[in-house]
């Protein structure tokens, strides 16, 4: 057996494979984009397909460059949550398109559910609210619009973009780990098995569901055609959980945000699922040896996506590498706020039909103002969730941020003070990637436990608040004005 620990980290807008050495050093990878798929205002999908061809296209080629599969330990892969996926068990081939977590096409049903008063009982069992965001509503809407997956019958499978890969992999095992299970809003948390008052309400059969397995072990091996040889699959996990395990948020309290496509706060819990009383989630933080860790989260649907749209579709900036720069080159945001709804608001407010807005513009307002007041609004989103997590009894002594926003030195600055909090950084920020290879190194016996992967993590760097409180206090009373006109408006 080798020493290398292969990753597939399945993204919201790209798919990559990196190779990690076990001491944390990143020898290889590979990324391809994934292209969103947009037939309805308010819908987004992928193509099932193209996840698996860009995966494995991506993992092949970095085992090339590991020089073979002989290099390779075991394999791990972090995903994006709550996309669901649907394919036949015979065939393995998809048989719809895969619904995204960004999708909105559920936001009425989910609002009749709680209308009937079923939120809190979900919410006991789940941890989760009653939002299109979470897969169960997304499985009940595609039961009921394509007829190929009723016809299906026992052949149906469904799953997350884990179960779907681990599938292709194996030639047909179907296994969910429980990071991912606990996202369909059709797992109770609390025991750790699909439950039957959440699979009634939402119409969704048991038999097309997977069996639920831990996020590290001996969980499946590749087929050998994929590789040249069978690898064993150790390691898996939702991309926001993985990212607090490569963060080692190991102990209650420990804190995490990861700024990627949206935006991802964990705080590390114990081995006890929190009730929220302010609309967060409770969540499963991994489970090893059946045994469940816990954690709160907060979701920002629009983070990273923001600055693509500034990029992609307004204009504004050619390359993401500019924020910094602009940001810096004017000194404050000229009273211009966005509000980044562009995919409804998330915690605390669950606002699915809300709706972006720019606000505070000015003849001299500029394309630096604008890229600022962007940036600006990741630390806003994050002081509220702050504030949401301390009401919970939750509150944070240090925020360890991680995601492609997170190398912007600037914004790492920002929510150091606008969160009046220190914030830690590691020098390598791919720590979902990361946290996919520990637990992979965990499930094949390179470590002996998380504790030890902890090693993987490497340098941090540290950055201290230095804004007064007058001036914190500015920027967050116009960003309040701003969220309730949104608010108000939806």
């Amino acid at each position: 057996m080798g020493d290398r620990l292969l990753v597939i980290d399945e993204g919201t807008t790209s798919t990559r494979a990196m190779l990690f050495a076990a001491d944390g050093a990143c020898l290889g990878l590979e990324q391809w984009e994934l292209r969103q798929h947009h037939p309805e205002p308010g819908w987004v999908e992928h193509d099932a397909e193209e996840i698996w061809n860009s995966s494995l296209a991506c993992a092949r080629a970095v085992v090339a460059q590991a020089g073979g599969a002989d290099r390779i330990a075991a394999i791990g892969i972090a995903n994006q949550r709550e996309t669901i996926l649907f394919w036949s068990r015979k065939t393995g081939r998809a048989l719809a398109p895969a619904i995204v977590w960004q999708d909105r096409r559920t936001a009425a049903a989910c609002e009749t559910l709680r209308e009937a008063g079923h939120e809190a009982a979900v919410q006991a069992k789940t941890g989760l609210l009653l939002d299109p965001y979470f897969s169960a509503s997304k499985i009940a809407w595609a039961l009921e619009h394509w007829p190929q997956l009723r016809e299906a019958g026992e052949d149906l499978c469904v799953g997350t973009v884990e179960s779907w890969l681990v599938f292709r992999l194996t030639g047909g095992l179907h296994v969910s780990d429980a990071t991912n299970a606990s996202r369909t809003a059709l797992m109770d948390i609390g025991i750790g098995a699909w439950d039957d008052f959440l699979l009634d309400l939402w119409g969704v059969p048991r038999r097309a569901l997977p069996e639920i397995v831990d996020s590290a072990g001996p969980l499946g091996q590749t087929l050998a055609e994929h590789f040249g040889r069978a690898l064993p699959v150790a390691g898996l996990a939702g991309d926001q959980q993985a990212a607090a395990i490569g963060q080692a948020c190991f102990a209650a309290g420990d804190t995490k945000a990861t700024y990627g496509t949206g935006a991802f706060i964990l705080t590390n819990t114990g081995d006890r699922m929190r009730t929220s009383r302010h609309r967060l989630l409770s969540t499963i933080a991994w489970q090893l040896g059946g045994v469940r860790s816990y954690a709160l989260e907060g979701s920002v649907f629009v983070a990273g996506s923001l600055i693509k749209w500034l990029r992609d579709d307004l204009g504004l900036i050619a390359d993401a590498r500019e924020c910094e720069a602009l940001a810096r080159s004017v000194p404050d945001s000229g009273d211009v706020q966005i509000v980044p709804a562009h995919s409804g608001l998330g915690a605390p407010h669950w606002r699915p039909l809300a709706r972006g807005a720019i606000s505070g513009l000015s003849f001299s307002t500029g394309r630096a103002h604008l890229v600022r007041a962007a940036l600006e609004a990741m630390a806003h989103q994050t002081h509220d969730l702050m504030l949401a997590f301390a009401a919970d009894g939750a509150a944070w002594s240090l925020l360890r941020i991680d995601g492609g926003m997170a190398s912007n030195d600037w914004l790492a600055e920002d929510l150091a003070n606008i969160l009046d909090l220190p914030v830690e950084r590691p020098d390598f920020v791919e720590t979902t990637a990361l946290g996919a290879a520990m637990l992979a190194g965990v499930g094949c016996g390179l470590f002996g436990g998380l504790e030890e992967a902890a090693a993987m993590r490497g340098p941090v760097r540290r950055f201290a608040p230095a804004m007064s409180g007058e001036a914190r206090m500015r920027r967050l009373d116009g960003w309040a004005r701003a969220v309730t006109a949104v608010l108000a408006s939806s």
